[in-house]
């Protein structure tokens, strides 16, 4: 089960004790941001992309919109979104659930600007129930982000 990966992932950094677990949905930004009982914008939305034959992950801010021409400028293709099932295949999470803990090989994260806001935010840990409140240095060191990207835009811009 995917949840008990993320676990896993941060019992072995020594903080599998700020893993929370909901009774109820937490699979959508909203959804998610009820459950916690925080604002909409500090969840740190997982987003995929295909890649060639694998994909890459954006980490965003939950208020964030992918922008289709910073994309293309930082990562040289579209923004293209897998199916549901090819999500699960190709990063080991379920839609709901994608994180970047515990994915599996060859899988690169990147960090988006629009969570520079917060110094702390909740990214799910592998379900559509879960999340984890990071600061956003622990979010890059845990993520094991390639770089940061300025791919979205918020809704001020």
């Amino acid at each position: 089960m995917s949840i008990e990966k993320g676990r896993a992932y941060f019992r072995a950094l020594g903080i599998e004790d700020r893993v929370m677990e909901f009774d109820v949905s937490s699979a959508t930004v909203e959804l998610a941001a009820k459950a916690i009982g925080v604002e909409p914008e500090r969840i740190a939305k997982t987003l995929s992309f295909k890649k060639g034959d694998g994909c890459i992950l954006v980490i965003a801010a939950g208020d964030a919109r992918v922008d289709n021409r910073k994309f293309k400028d930082a990562f040289h293709m579209k923004a293209k979104m897998p199916t549901a099932d090819e999500v699960l295949a190709l990063v080991g999470h379920p839609v709901g659930g994608v994180c970047p803990f515990g994915i599996n090989d060859g899988v690169e994260v990147y960090l988006d600007e629009s969570l520079r806001r917060f110094d702390v935010v909740y990214p799910a840990v592998g379900s559509a129930n879960s999340a984890i409140p990071l600061s956003i240095d622990e979010l890059y060191k845990y993520s094991n982000a390639v770089s940061w990207v300025d791919v979205c835009k918020i809704p001020e811009e």
